[in-house]
């Protein structure tokens, strides 16, 4: 079965982790990424811990399905080697700071001045345009700068860092999205594009309901914990050995979850009539709950509550997803052979598609990995590549 981008290929100048996740979801879907690194040192994602096996858990997390080639940019054959690779390929991406590639002509006139065709991605933290689109982004920054902290935490405490990289992963899946739609584009005009995923405009744009309730109402949103500012009791909850979360998202779910967990009174108490009062009467109900909820376990609660035919689940541990049936049975494990770490484990693609599924291809590659076999593609021959690699333009394979 064909690949639904088994004609796409993509020249890989990104690094961490916003350019890689997207470029990976790109090459499960068939693409030709080849990564080119720096050599020696290559993306500095590789030397970041913990390891299984010497290699770094975050680079194999977000770097299969590519080849890896090792490019000295400092040199001005390394420069042109890239732009022959950019010369026949569908789309570039880059994630560097603002006018670093346009200085050494990689830059998106450069590139398409060669190749109208391509679509160029370039992933930065605040964009390449406003004041400060020479500034550098990292996932915790923009996690502040955004908002995203101030809303996230206890009431009561420091506003607190999301658990993973969620500004980074959501940034690649923009990136994901606007390629493709550029290259559908493309197959109307003709034409390639420039196209930009910036930290803070995915997160500007996350903030969805949050900025618009402050932009009609002039209230600023505040940190609620696992709470909703418009829904009560939609939230997390401790039993007697764990943490589980429930959702009232009507008025339904609330008088089936009263009546499943025994507390009919509450729905004769005017302070929770209506999701309106509840909402007014915030910690009263919330304090009711959790005197409830103490008393018994997670299992004991999730099975009630869900029997009752309210939304509840278990508040679980990265390890009880990464074996969970339902995780498995979606795919979501995702393992393949690695020369350095057999059995290698990742989270699989969240792509789900029924003619051309995600498919892993390739491990994530070792630095300069492929450096012999993409150079050969190119025209080059073994003599050639023997003395790029010896004059420092190419690195070791």
């Amino acid at each position: 079965m064909a690949a639904a981008l088994d004609d796409i290929k993509v020249v890989d100048l990104t690094r961490t982790l916003a350019g890689p996740f997207c470029t990976m979801l790109l090459g499960d879907m068939g693409a030709d990424v080849v990564k080119i690194e720096e050599p020696s040192l290559g993306d500095e994602i590789r030397h970041w811990t913990p390891f299984w096996n010497g290699e770094s858990t975050q680079f194999v997390t977000f770097n299969r399905n590519k080849r890896s080639i090792t490019v000295n940019l400092k040199e001005p054959e390394g420069v042109e080697l890239v732009r022959r690779m950019a010369a026949d390929a569908d789309v570039m991406i880059e994630s560097f700071r603002a006018g670093t590639l346009e200085r050494m002509g990689l830059g998106y006139d450069g590139i398409s001045a060669i190749n109208p065709g391509i679509v160029y991605c370039s992933i930065s933290g605040y964009g390449r345009t406003g004041p400060m689109a020479d500034m550098p982004g990292y996932d915790l920054i923009i996690q502040a700068y955004s908002g995203l902290m101030h809303l996230t935490g206890e009431p009561d405490g420091l506003p607190q860092r999301v658990g993973f990289s969620l500004v980074d992963l959501f940034t690649g899946m923009m990136a994901y999205g606007t390629i493709l739609t550029a290259l559908r584009q493309r197959d109307r005009t003709g034409k390639g594009q420039w196209v930009e995923a910036a930290l803070l405009d995915g997160q500007v744009a996350a903030l969805s309901y949050h900025a618009t309730r402050y932009l009609g109402t002039g209230e600023d949103p505040e940190r609620m914990g696992s709470g909703h500012p418009s829904l009560v009791p939609y939230q997390g909850f401790a039993s007697s050995d764990g943490y589980f979360i429930v959702g009232c998202a009507n008025q339904g779910l609330w008088e089936r979850m009263c009546r499943g967990i025994g507390r009919e009174d509450l729905l004769e108490d005017p302070r929770f009539t209506t999701n309106t009062d509840r909402v007014a009467h915030r910690k009263e109900c919330v304090s009711i709950l959790m005197d409830e909820f103490k008393h018994k376990s997670t299992e004991h609660w999730v099975k009630v509550i869900n029997g009752a035919g309210v939304p509840c689940g278990p508040i679980n541990k990265v390890s009880e997803v990464v074996t969970n049936p339902q995780v498995l049975a979606r795919n979501m494990i995702a393992e393949m052979e690695h020369p350095n770490v057999p059995e290698l484990k990742t989270p699989g693609s969240p792509l789900k598609l029924t003619d051309s599924p995600a498919d892993i291809r390739r491990p994530p590659p070792l630095l300069g990995q492929h450096n012999d076999e993409v150079l050969a593609e190119q025209g080059f021959t073994a003599d050639q590549i023997a003395d790029l690699r010896e004059r420092g333009v190419i690195g070791s394979s």
